[in-house]
């Protein structure tokens, strides 16, 4: 824990400083100045910090940039999809979520509930299984080819028995997700519940989320399905707009 607070005040100091060298650090840390060269070291390596080739001081990196977009990104489709949720949750009566990728899940980080789902569960901030949700279904198929594949190397774990938990059924499922740009699930990761998803995209057309609509079944029916895949999609499309994509 020492480390990891001495790195993080090491990238505290630059973001002050500009930049700093190695002595510089070690002074504001009061750490030796083998130590301050370790921490730096580990952090350069992490692309998190840079250093100056002919000053020889050091300052933050490209990966921070990343790190704060990626925040940032995830801050934006919060708040740029909230009134995108509560119009699709209004029209349609139904529960609607954006969810977007965490390490092997979808987590849900915005939710919108319509008439008909007043006493529906909560599913904000719920970590939900990639290969049984529609909105998992999505960021799969969105996900470059050698991160997709490494997921679906994993154990599939089954929730009913309808889920999928072949990677080459899958793979297949996933494929028709990309072409169609929208992804059912039925009953796969409850029996009874319901979704269809489409993909909320950046300006540079790579998918930050998925904005779903769930359901019991007796109301999200095979009939339904495709006027709500329709629905999903356009709103899925008006959020990509707000995040700038198309523009």
């Amino acid at each position: 824990m020492q480390s990891v607070d001495r790195a993080i005040s090491v990238m505290e100091s630059l973001a002050r400083h500009g930049e700093a060298g190695v002595r510089e650090i070690a002074d504001e840390l009061d750490v030796h100045k083998s130590t301050a060269f370790r921490l730096l070291g580990v952090l350069e390596q992490r692309g998190l910090v840079q250093q100056s080739a002919d000053r020889g001081k050091y300052y933050l990196g490209a990966g921070v940039l990343r790190l704060a977009g990626a925040a940032a990104a995830r801050m934006d489709i919060s708040q740029e999809g909230a009134p995108v949720c509560r119009e699709l949750a209004d029209e349609l009566g139904e529960t609607v979520n954006i969810a977007i990728l965490d390490d092997d899940a979808a987590v849900n980080i915005m939710q919108a509930r319509g008439s008909a789902s007043v006493t529906a569960q909560n599913w904000l901030g719920r970590r939900t299984p990639l290969h049984a949700t529609s909105s998992g279904k999505v960021l799969l198929a969105h996900l470059p080819p050698t991160l997709r594949e490494g997921l679906l190397a994993r154990s599939l774990a089954r929730f009913t028995p309808r889920t999928v938990v072949s990677a080459a059924a899958l793979r297949t499922e996933l494929a028709e997700v990309g072409r169609q740009d929208f992804a059912l699930a039925v009953e796969e990761l409850e029996i009874g519940l319901a979704s269809v998803a489409a993909p909320a995209r950046s300006h540079d057309g790579n998918a930050l989320g998925a904005i779903s609509v769930s359901g019991p079944v007796y109301r999200l029916t095979e009939d339904r399905m495709p006027e709500l895949a329709e629905r999903t999609a356009a709103a899925a499309a008006e959020l990509s707009r707000r995040m700038g994509h198309g523009l």
